[in-house]
Order: C-alpha cells, then structure tokens, then sequence
C-alpha cells in the first residue's frame, strides 16, 4: 500500500508535455520563516500596534439601574442640533420619520418565557410616519411635543424604508429624568 503511493524520480523525469504542467505532489508542509510577517529582525517592541494604552482603564457598563437602549444610546444626550442633524441624515436616505414613546423604554421578559419573545419591544407610536418630511425641523417640533404631553416617557425616532418594508435606525430621542 505504501509502495503504491510514492512516486519514483524516474516516473517524474519522463513526464510527457501534457503532464507537465500538472500539479507536482505534495512534499509536506513549508517553513513559514519566509514570510515576511512572521519574524521582526529585532526585538524592539515600540513598533507594535496599540489601541492608545487606554484599554486598561476601561470599565464595563454596569448591569443595573443603568440601562442602554439603541443605536447611539452609548452617547451623552444628543442636543438639539446633534438631533437635527440624525433626521436629516434619515430624511437624506429617503427614510421615513417616525416617533413613539414608551414608559419603560427597554425590552424585557415579564409574561411570557420562550425564546425571542420580549415585552416591551413595541412602542406606542406618536401619531402617524412622516410621510413626505423633508425637514429635520418638522420632526424637532413633533419631538418636543411628545415630551410635552408625556414628559415621564422615553421618546424616540425611527425611520421606515418604504421600499424594502424595513426599519432603517431607531435612536433614542428624550430619556426622562
């Protein structure tokens, strides 16, 4: 059985042309000290990659009484202008605006147990999409009307892609205090 798989120099040197660009057997693995990334020629380590040295200060989020929401919930409150700026960015993707508000504001598991069921997923929504806003402003005002009539409720802002039926970005709007 061994014999029958080695090949014999004599067999490879009477290679015809057509054999001869077949691919030659396999000799074994390679050193990889010929690749060039796989030695430095010294061993000064100042070159290597880093992350700025602050890794090690970094914490994680605590798990209680700090909650985290959605897309840019890890960033301080937006202002106003940083908001304005978000729904133009929506609006200039052709994405429908929408605003709804919620009491709890996250997603949870209270009645039910099976996997990928969560209370509190839908939030009640703040009158109809925006169809047709063209300006950031229009949704800043309807913002802060929401907060008005209900200023203990989460509000936030999502934007429909009318198109693919999809929600496209959803951010946190209003946390209240």
């Amino acid at each position: 059985m061994a014999s029958s798989m080695m090949v014999s120099s004599a067999a490879v040197a009477r290679a015809t042309p057509a054999q001869s660009n077949m691919v030659a057997p396999f000799n074994g693995l390679r050193s990889s000290a010929a690749l060039p990334a796989t030695r430095k020629a010294n061993a000064d380590l100042s070159t290597l990659l880093s992350n700025g040295g602050k890794a090690r200060c970094m914490q994680v989020w605590p798990p209680e009484g700090l909650k985290k929401f959605e897309t840019l919930s890890y960033l301080p409150p937006l202002s106003t202008e940083a908001l304005a700026k978000e729904v133009e960015y929506l609006i200039r993707n052709g994405w429908i605006p929408c605003i709804e508000f919620s009491k709890e504001g996250f997603v949870y598991r209270e009645y039910h147990a099976s996997p990928g069921y969560y209370d509190g997923r839908y939030w009640t929504m703040w009158k109809l999409p925006m169809f047709g806003c063209t300006d950031a402003s229009q949704v800043i005002a309807e913002v802060e009307e929401a907060k008005k009539a209900y200023p203990d409720y989460f509000v936030r802002i999502i934007g429909f892609d009318n198109k693919r039926q999809v929600q496209c970005v959803s951010f946190i709007a209003y946390k209240p205090t």
